[in-house]
């Protein structure tokens, strides 16, 4: 019988981390001290999670049979037995049930809208997407500007076309570190943990790192150099930011070559301390500029 524990795992709440995407544009905006774009954008996050648990719920269900055959995807609740096919299937239904009704009956249509398409995405990439090279890693990416989009669509907030940019280079920079493991276990076993692995080997997941970390480096450097970006937070320092960022994805290059931990970006921020510091001062200079412009003013 499925435990508390079984069902929490199966959920991933640790992926939720994914979800902070939404108050990216409340942030961008230097609108961190405004109490109900807050709210709005945290109710969003809270239905954005139950769809996205349902998704994961959905994926883990279809891949239960080559989850068993994976190093330590085999420990998953459904692989592993300890939650059932016919449990899994109510709790799809439910969590998606569940955060797009509260979307359509709390907040503006256009959230219920983004998450809907989230939904259709994901669902299609757990089907068949997922299997067709560079596809399934675009995907994934396209899933956090999706995320962006349910922030601006619940706040009222217009994104810039760098953070949007910027945003997908980054997820499609973490997509292809991941894949990364998969190959480095594919050489280890011999096993291809998914199919869409043919369509990659080491040397070019490793030349694409390279250049995904310089074009996400270039992009957002253009954000903070941006005229409009001054204006927003009333000084042209922002670029001192760009800083921190090469440190972060330096770091990650670290972790992802020198100590082969690369599986899962979340579990990596979760538990490395050097790249929380480095995000945790992104967000404090951040916070720090805004609160300096509502002094000044």
């Amino acid at each position: 019988m499925s435990t508390t524990k079984d069902i929490l795992f199966l959920l991933r709440p640790h992926q939720y981390l994914k979800n902070l995407f939404i108050f990216a544009p409340v942030l961008f905006a230097a609108r961190v001290t405004e109490a109900q774009l807050l709210l709005t954008s945290a109710l969003a996050f809270a239905c954005f999670s139950l769809v996205a648990s349902g998704v994961y719920v959905f994926n883990d269900l279809r891949d239960r049979e080559a989850d068993r055959e994976h190093p330590k995807k085999r420990n998953r609740p459904i692989a592993s037995g300890a939650v059932g096919v016919g449990q899994a299937r109510g709790l799809i239904v439910g969590l998606l049930a569940a955060g797009l009704g509260l979307a359509l009956a709390l907040l503006p249509l256009g959230v219920a809208a983004c998450i809907g398409v989230y939904i259709v995405l994901n669902l299609l990439y757990s089907v068949k997407l997922k299997h067709v090279p560079l596809l399934d890693v675009t995907i994934i990416a396209l899933g956090f500007v999706l995320r962006l989009f349910v922030g601006s669509a619940a706040t009222g907030i217009e994104l810039s076309a760098w953070i949007i940019l910027t945003t997908f280079l980054l997820a499609l920079f973490l997509a292809l570190a991941k894949r990364r493991d998969d190959e480095l276990i594919f050489l280890e076993t011999g096993k291809r943990m998914r199919q869409a692995g043919a369509g990659y080997n080491l040397e070019f997941i490793n030349v694409s790192l390279g250049i995904m970390a310089a074009v996400v480096v270039v992009a957002y450097t253009m954000y903070t150099l941006t005229p409009s970006v001054a204006a927003h937070f009333g000084t042209d320092k922002i670029y001192l930011s760009v800083i921190l960022v090469v440190l972060g994805i330096l770091r990650y290059l670290q972790l992802t070559f020198v100590y082969k931990d690369s599986g899962s970006p979340t579990r990596i921020v979760l538990k490395d301390r050097f790249l929380q510091a480095v995000i945790l001062c992104w967000g404090a200079f951040f916070v720090a500029v805004v609160v300096w412009r509502n002094t000044v003013r």
